[in-house]
């Protein structure tokens, strides 16, 4: 068949933690409650999204990537065809209060203690913050895993935690194995491997809908915790080209993605191909741009199959977007 870019309608996720503040973005919300992701691109078996445009419109992302392979993601993602698995996953958030302490494995731990799932390195950019917003990202200097157990045991973790202030724009590396919590008042882009493996080790003395605390995984996530990420910072973007009125920023680089800040001016325009190496997934933060033909406003993503060849990403407004491909 024909390959085209594709879009998807999203999986929305209603985590206590969540508000209404999607809607902002564009988002359908039930009538009440609070909707805290909305799982933008998602072959996941707690949500797959399901194809809105073209030929392939109402089958889920799981049952595309089994039709088409390689061709849809890319020899780069072999490992991730022969496990049954899309390579990544992409969300949006809205973190009305705060999310529970946490922590992801690396793919050698799920591997060995979930199954199938994989571990979990991701990065966010910040759509939207509240003034004084913040994260938890890391530990502060002179914490270990004896500490921290004794800290949680007392009940004082919170002298442990690395708190980071955030503004609108910036972003974040957040490598598996980083403690981290994102705090209330923001509204975020997530790109992540496809994984939901999330270890809580503190969650506020919180109970969920059913009146009872939320479980915590202590023992695994200090298994997994890297006392070495001590008091990161937010990422700084790496210019890549700044060329007729196209500015390409680096974001984030790990074994599993890259994902780029990609500036254009009204009417500029950046051709790239999808050379059967790796998909790209594209998302219009602000503004406007046609992506290989296809028209789309803020917040809107979509995925370029890998085999699609040569495309044009065309600005019809100032606009701002992400792009993310396989390294």
């Amino acid at each position: 068949m024909n390959l085209y870019p594709l879009t998807f309608t999203p999986v929305l996720k209603d985590y206590l933690w969540g508000g209404r503040n999607l809607a902002k973005l564009g988002r359908q919300l039930p009538p009440a409650g609070p909707v805290a992701e909305s799982w933008e691109i998602a072959g996941h078996v707690d949500g797959a999204t399901i194809v809105d445009n073209g030929p392939l419109a109402g089958q889920p992302l799981t049952a595309v990537q089994q039709a088409l392979g390689l061709d849809l993601i890319g020899r780069r993602s072999v490992w991730a065809q022969a496990r049954g698995k899309f390579p990544l996953l992409v969300k949006l958030l809205d973190a009305q209060t705060p999310l529970s302490v946490q922590v992801h494995p690396d793919d050698a731990y799920a591997l060995a203690h979930e199954g199938n799932e994989l571990g979990k390195t991701e990065m966010w950019v910040i759509l939207h913050a509240e003034p004084q917003a913040r994260l938890i990202l890391g530990v502060r200097a002179g914490a270990n895993a004896a500490k921290f157990r004794q800290a949680l045991d007392e009940g004082r973790l919170q002298p442990l935690l690395h708190v980071l202030p955030v503004k609108t724009g910036d972003h974040v590396c957040v490598p598996a194995g980083t403690l981290h919590a994102i705090m209330g008042g923001l509204l975020i882009a997530e790109i992540q491997q496809n994984s939901n493996a999330t270890y809580r080790v503190y969650d506020w003395n919180r109970v969920g809908a059913d009146g009872k605390p939320r479980p915590l995984h202590v023992e695994k996530a200090l298994d997994v915790i890297d006392f070495g990420q001590v008091e990161p910072a937010v990422g700084q973007p790496q210019l890549l080209a700044d060329v007729n009125g196209v500015q390409r920023w680096e974001l984030c680089r790990n074994r599993y993605f890259v994902t780029e800040r990609v500036i254009m001016a009204p009417g500029a325009s950046f051709d790239g191909v999808c050379d059967g190496e790796s998909l790209e997934i594209w998302g219009v933060l602000a503004g406007q741009a046609i992506i290989a033909d296809l028209a789309l406003a803020a917040v809107r993503f979509t995925l370029l199959p890998a085999a699609l060849g040569a495309f044009t990403v065309r600005a019809s407004a100032p606009a701002t977007l992400l792009r993310t491909y396989v390294a």
